[in-house]
Parts: structure tokens; sequence; C-alpha cells
């Protein structure tokens, strides 16, 4: 009776050390898998920034924006463009566009919650 007392103790002890090491290991490949993510949630939103960027004050730029952020809120309306430019952020990508809605194109788009750009930057 001794001896299947002693061999259960062991059994368990064996059981919750091989039970910790597994466990261990999980969250740290699921912060592998997260940072993963993360990272190219960084590279696809700087990816839609220089997309933006490169045809900004062109047509079609305002048909980009649209397409690529989704979560636009209107934060800002200042003197720019062909006569106002209304800034837009979204919170997901967490960038600003400043769009002359004129001519429908985006003149300005920075990362970052921008109420105001400079006027040099919107013209």
């Amino acid at each position: 009776m001794k001896l299947t007392s002693l061999m259960t103790g062991v059994a368990m002890v064996g059981l919750v050390t091989a039970g910790s090491g597994v466990l261990n290991v999980i969250p740290s490949s699921v912060d592998q898998a997260v940072a993963a993510q993360i990272k190219q949630s960084r590279s696809a939103t700087q990816d839609k920034i220089v997309a933006i960027g490169k045809i900004k004050g062109k047509p079609g730029s305002a048909d980009l924006m649209r397409k690529g952020f989704k979560d636009l809120q209107p934060i800002g309306i200042q003197p720019g463009g062909a006569g106002m430019v209304v800034n837009l952020y979204s919170k997901n990508e967490d960038t600003t566009l400043s769009l002359c809605t004129m001519f429908d194109v985006v003149v300005a788009v920075k990362k970052g919650r921008i109420e105001k750009f400079p006027p040099n930057e919107v013209k």
C-alpha cells in the first residue's frame, strides 16, 4: 500500500512539472504570434501611408484613402487646398489625412492625431 502511495505521489509531481513546462511554452508562442501580427499591421499601415503619400494631390487619392482607411472621423477643418480641407483621423491606423473636399483629393497624410496641419502642408 505504501508503494502505491509513493508511486501516485511521484506521478502527480511528474504531471505538475510537465504541465507547467507546457504552460510556459504556450505564452511565448502566443506572444510571438501577436508580435508578428503587430509587425504586419504596422507595415500594412505604413504601406497605406506611403501609397497615399505618393499620389496625394492627384485624382484617385481620396478613393485610395476610403479603401485603405475604414474608420475615418472628422477632427478638424482648416484653410487649404482649394478653399477648406477636412482633417480625418483613423483610430485603428493612428493616422490623420487631410482631404480637399473641392477636388476630392488627399493633400496631407501623417501618422498620429493631428487636428491642424501646418499651412504649407495643405496648400
